[in-house]
């Protein structure tokens, strides 16, 4: 067909020459009918030698199967446009090589002739650009990422380093805290020892003087008086030195149970033995009478602590003229200890801290005591895998429930 863009070569000159981007114009067999210098540099070619070339010589050959599709419904539709929208796309050099170009697809008509005019611009510069940024972009989320773990790195250490300076102030508090408790417990023991111990010794050597004043052989039922009087006081003062004892055993787990099969009413008979020297005048101690047939393999001793420590409170805080209930349910488990008074009760707020060490109910400080028996007792039940609780009622009564376990026999 007749060139019609070189009818006037000057027009084509001002027109195309004078543009700085590659211009290629195509006929709608995609044939090229005109080029300016910069697309003929930029795809390595001479003057004219693009002329009535298929426009594919200018497309990658791995691009030409796409490419003919896309401009077939380029041209039906007729509109300007950019390609390679949300692609890449890659213009031939002669030489063989490729490389990356944005292109403007621009439509117009000469003499009832559809031709495409493309403006291709070579961004080899500019995607070298971006590759560059997106290579500094990787870089730097690269060092982010390790800084951001060498932060974490450095935030798990400073937290376990708090961690263990919390802990470290916590025990140090904790031991502090203990401290100042010990130091409370050895106030307390000093001047309860100093009470306890000097309250029976002055008894016991008022007895002595009084019991020497009379020697004749007619005055022996005074000196038995005052004889039995320093023979309780002495008694008194050794169950307070083998609590203090039995307190040191239990702290430093020194204690050896030594079990054995025995019966029941023995220990019994022996702590209602003791219990009835100190009734006061009209209390009595009911206790059960059927147990004889009843054996028991346990530890003697701590059995007859326990019992005799929780008879004897119910005697001290109870009044005179009262009564004590002493019963004993077995069961498959083991053994349930009850015994019940009518005394003083303890009140509410002490109620949970009776069996702490050295503590005495606000209600019971008139009283002698130590206020280390129910610590005892409390501790060998534990030692043994038993209980202990109390129901009390202020001016009503207490009633101590003792749960001792089986002990399979050896």
């Amino acid at each position: 067909m007749p060139n019609l863009f070189h009818e006037n070569e000057f027009v084509f000159n001002v027109l195309f020459e004078a543009v700085s981007e590659g211009v290629v114009v195509v006929d709608e067999n995609q044939t090229i009918v005109a080029t300016n210098f910069a697309a003929e540099q930029m795809f390595g070619y001479a003057k004219k030698e693009l002329q009535n070339q298929p426009l594919n010589i200018l497309i990658p050959p791995s691009y030409h199967g796409v490419h003919g599709s896309h401009f077939n419904k380029f041209y039906k539709e007729s509109s300007a446009r950019k390609m390679g929208q949300n692609r890449e796309l890659f213009g031939a050099n002669k030489n063989g090589s490729k490389f990356p170009v944005e292109v403007g697809l621009n439509p117009f008509q000469i003499k009832d002739k559809t031709f495409v005019m493309s403006i291709i611009i070579d961004i080899t510069i500019r995607k070298a650009s971006e590759d560059k940024i997106l290579e500094l972009n990787a870089l730097l989320e690269s060092k982010i990422s390790t800084r951001t773990a060498e932060l974490d790195i450095t935030v798990a250490n400073l937290k376990e380093e708090i961690e263990k300076r919390v802990k470290a102030e916590s025990k140090l508090r904790n031991a502090l805290k203990k401290e100042k408790e010990l130091n409370e417990l050895k106030t307390k023991f000093l001047s309860l020892v100093s009470h306890e111990f000097k309250t029976p010794l002055s008894g016991v050597l008022n007895a002595a003087v009084l019991a020497g004043k009379y020697t004749r052989t007619e005055m022996q039922d005074k000196r038995d008086k005052h004889l039995l009087t320093i023979k309780n006081k002495v008694h008194y003062l050794d169950g307070i030195l083998n609590d203090f004892l039995s307190i040191e055993r239990l702290d430093s787990g020194k204690v050896r149970y030594i079990f054995s099969n025995f019966k029941l009413s023995k220990v019994v008979n022996e702590v209602i033995y003791n219990a009835n020297m100190v009734l006061k005048s009209g209390q009595h101690i009911n206790y059960p009478s059927n147990i004889d047939d009843i054996n028991i393999y346990q530890d003697e001793k701590i059995v007859e602590v326990m019992l005799s420590n929780l008879l004897h409170n119910a005697i001290k805080y109870s009044a005179e003229n009262t009564k004590i209930d002493f019963k004993i349910t077995p069961n498959s488990e083991g053994f349930i200890f009850e015994i019940k008074d009518e005394g003083i009760g303890i009140p509410l707020a002490d109620q949970k801290h009776i069996f702490e060490r050295y503590f005495r109910a606000e209600n019971a400080l008139t009283n002698q005591g130590t206020g280390i028996g129910l610590n005892i007792v409390k501790g060998h039940l534990e030692s043994l895998g038993g209980t202990i609780r109390f129901i009390s009622r202020v001016n009503e009564g207490t009633t101590f429930i003792v749960k001792l376990p089986l002990i399979k026999e050896k």
